[in-house]
């Protein structure tokens, strides 16, 4: 796909625009260029980012065609609790790598791209990392968004779904929900972490009379998750939550694995477990967005 072009005018410090790659773009060029970093004592900011003032931030991109609907600000905010062993930003794990930024630094900088989002339906989202490690600092950035007339998106695993009020999700339209496995097992091997917080926040969301939409992310591995009785499983989830609420899941994503993040690996000293793992082939992606077309999900 050709990289998509926004509407002039845009502001002289946007970033490129590029359209998606398989299993969530790798944004080489992400950073915090055009970010104020806050200059305070660790006492401070430590104060700060419980009262969600100031968050640790490792990049922003304005993208096309990712992250949600039309052109999005995507924020990435440092701090994960899983280690899924197909990560593409390992250098988001840590929220000590991160950098402080505060919440008034990122909306002001939404603000400008307003007119962008309003032609294109874009808006913002926040992605990570983890964003809900976050939660004091991602509510005050969605309040915020929302008060400027923005779409929100927020882009979680749901493992920590308890952090996120139900003041957030009322501020939030969309959640990109990554269901990285319907077996336990395989989502124990894949995430070192337990399946049922990501279950209960999903199905918390389309409880919502009025929630946020969801998308469902699953990234297809071959010989890690692409048996078909795991596949089975994420779209039973994912069709559960659409009889929730119809119209609740607008989408599911199948995103073939890629090795387009081996080397952030390499350069922060981390074991990659995946390196002789091919990327799916185009019969295996069709199976898979097969089993879930099956259950009447709109399958990308």
């Amino acid at each position: 796909m050709a990289a998509i072009l926004i509407p002039s005018p845009l502001p002289a410090d946007a970033t490129r625009l590029e359209a998606p790659t398989a299993a969530g773009t790798v944004r080489a060029d992400a950073g915090l260029d055009g970010l104020a970093v806050a200059d305070v004592e660790r006492a401070e900011r430590l104060a700060a980012m419980r009262e969600g003032r100031l968050g640790s931030v490792h990049s922003w991109e304005l993208v096309t065609a990712v992250d949600g609907p039309g052109t999005r600000l995507t924020v990435f905010l440092s701090g994960c609790p899983l280690r899924c062993l197909y990560c593409h930003n390992p250098d988001t794990l840590a929220m000590k790598d991160g950098k402080p930024v505060s919440a008034d630094e990122i909306l002001a900088r939404v603000a400008r791209y307003r007119g962008v989002f309003a032609a294109t339906g874009g808006g913002l989202t926040l992605s990570g990392g983890e964003v809900l490690m976050q939660p004091a600092f991602a509510a005050r950035i969605l309040r915020g968004a929302k008060e400027l007339g923005i779409h929100t998106a927020l882009d979680t695993s749901g493992y920590l779904g308890a952090n996120a009020s139900d003041a957030m999700l009322d501020d939030t339209d969309l959640v990109l929900l990554d269901v990285k496995s319907g077996d336990r097992e395989t989502y124990q091997r894949v995430t070192g972490r337990e399946l049922e917080p990501t279950l209960a926040f999903g199905e918390r969301v389309a409880r919502r009379a009025d929630g946020p939409a969801l998308w469902i992310r699953f990234v297809l591995v071959p010989g890690l998750t692409d048996d078909v009785a795991n596949v089975e499983a994420v779209a039973r989830y994912a069709a559960f939550l659409e009889a929730i609420r119809p119209g609740a899941v607008a989408r599911v994503e199948v995103l073939p694995f890629h090795q387009m993040g081996r080397s952030k690996w390499e350069a922060i000293g981390r074991t990659y477990e995946l390196d002789d793992t091919p990327a799916p082939g185009v019969e295996l992606v069709d199976r898979v967005r097969g089993q879930f077309r099956a259950h009447g999900l709109t399958t990308y």
